[in-house]
């Protein structure tokens, strides 16, 4: 089926959703369990203390939670802060977090301590970005000199009413969070649900089909495609695969050219999984450091591989770094865990 399908069902009882471009799952996200805050949780914390040659402090969290907040320099022990959960954590690790609160909605984001009006780039239309920066200026007349604003480019089909409207919704949830930090450790905003989060980043462009009936996922295949994700082996092709497979300190990742024994299996089989990885990174949750085994091939085809790889993981919303190659031939990447895997919210 060609087109965009979004699918909202629920897993385990919580609630998931899946995204279909053209027939193959692109996205998926399912709610974590209650007990594990979850990225863009907002929270009234307090200074615990200070963590020696990692520039960064513990603070204390809600019903005895701990967070990590990195670049903490000048904070001290008993100070009230607002944080914002920026990543997962591992199950009894310290809840990663950042004083850089951003407050999204699916026209605009709220970025305290980063001020400015700003439309994103993806608007082209000058005439459209002149009348967009109008409506951003009157719907925050008043507001603090440091509270700034980001257009998303989902404001190019709204209505102007909508994108005002949202503006000063968004804003004025902002400007409640911000006054509120004295008092105990306390969640102040919860993070967005899975259909939430489907309604607000997936929507531009808008899809061909929103399904939120019951068995939504059956219908679509997405609980089959669930099912091969709990799976290390991915086909790619031509009798090709890898395993993308998770430890605790890291993801491997294993090319296999399989029964193709042609002078180029190596490299349309490397091609193939740079390709496949950011999908089955995002799909599986997989973050943190990822080492990838290439199939054997000559070093002069690496400067190509290299190029695809780049193309591959721009645009992903998980930031990204590409290490380069090791002294024994791997592969390193740096990817930010931004979700929980898949197989603790499956099994």
């Amino acid at each position: 089926m060609k087109g965009r399908v979004i699918c909202l069902d629920s897993r385990a009882g919580r609630e998931a959703a899946a995204l279909i471009v053209d027939g193959r799952l692109e996205d998926l996200l399912i709610d974590p369990p209650e007990d594990r805050p979850a990225p863009e949780a907002i929270f009234r914390a307090i200074v615990d203390r200070p963590v020696k040659g990692q520039g960064g402090v513990f603070v204390r969290l809600p019903e005895g939670g701990t967070g990590f907040l990195r670049q903490a320099s000048g904070l001290a022990p008993g100070q009230r802060l607002l944080v914002q959960v920026s990543g997962v954590a591992e199950p009894g690790k310290a809840v990663p977090v950042t004083a850089r609160l951003l407050f999204k909605s699916r026209l605009c984001i709220l970025t305290p301590g980063a001020p400015g009006l700003n439309i994103s780039r993806r608007i082209r239309d000058e005439a459209l970005r002149e009348e967009l920066s109008e409506i951003a200026a009157e719907a925050m007349t008043g507001a603090a000199d440091d509270l700034g604003l980001i257009l998303r480019s989902a404001c190019e089909t709204a209505s102007d009413s909508e994108i005002a409207t949202e503006i000063v919704e968004t804003r004025a949830l902002a400007e409640a969070v911000l006054a509120d930090v004295a008092g105990e450790p306390e969640l102040l905003v919860d993070a967005p649900g899975a259909h939430q989060l489907a309604w607000r980043d997936w929507s531009d462009p808008s899809p061909d089909e929103i399904d939120e009936a019951e068995g939504a996922f059956e219908r679509h295949g997405v609980a089959e495609a669930c099912e091969a994700l709990l799976s290390a082996q991915v086909p790619l092709g031509g009798g090709a695969h890898m395993a993308v497979e998770p430890t605790r300190a890291l993801v491997a990742v294993d090319v296999n050219t399989g029964s193709d024994t042609s002078p180029a299996a190596a490299l349309k089989a490397n091609v193939a999984a740079a390709r496949e990885l950011p999908r089955q990174l995002r799909l599986r949750g997989l973050g943190g450091q990822v080492v990838i085994d290439f199939a054997p091939m000559p070093k002069r085809d690496r400067v190509a591989l290299e190029q695809v790889l780049r193309a591959a993981f721009r645009g992903e919303s998980a930031e990204t770094s590409l290490a380069g190659w090791t002294p024994l031939g791997l592969y390193e990447l740096v990817r930010k865990r931004d979700r929980i895997p898949l197989t603790e919210l499956l099994t």
